[in-house]
């Protein structure tokens, strides 16, 4: 039997609405992990608020196939394996959009080995770079994952 270390991951909002949206792709596959203890996803207080706000968006409840009951036990079941994180040393890291920076920022505190976000593009443009986290897509992460550990995804 392979011993295999989790992973300490940060989950942007968009690999969970993702996950909401459509049962295909690798939001749904990363949240899978994460509820089966299989990853240790950190969560901070700006990102519980992104989550919050993102959730209760309209355009997330009528293309989400669960009931808005079935959307807040998922979330509370997220949220029953993530690890909270304090931050305590903002790092600014200057992205284009000003309020992503939290995700680095707790990445940095948490010790995280991987950022998993649709929007890779904009992470990977600050200024400060943090060579000790990986920012990535869910196929990106999974796909690592699968060619590091094998498929212990059961």
């Amino acid at each position: 039997m392979r011993l295999v270390m989790k992973e300490r991951v940060v989950v942007d909002t968009s690999v969970f609405v993702a996950a909401l949206i459509s049962a295909r792709g690798g939001g749904r596959a990363v949240l899978r992990l994460c509820l089966r203890k299989k990853c240790d996803p950190l969560m901070g207080e700006k990102l519980f608020c992104e989550y919050e706000d993102v959730m209760a968006r309209e355009l997330v409840q009528l293309r989400s196939p669960l009931t808005s009951v079935e959307r807040g036990e998922l979330f509370n079941a997220y949220l029953s394996v993530c690890q909270w994180t304090p931050v305590y040393f903002l790092w600014r890291p200057n992205l284009g959009d000003e309020a992503d920076n939290h995700l680095i920022e707790l990445a940095v505190a948490g010790g995280a080995t991987s950022l998993i976000t649709h929007n890779v593009r904009h992470l990977r443009r600050g200024e400060l770079r943090f060579p000790q986290f990986r920012i990535e897509t869910p196929g990106e992460f999974l796909k690592r994952r699968r060619a590091e550990h094998g498929n212990d995804d059961h």
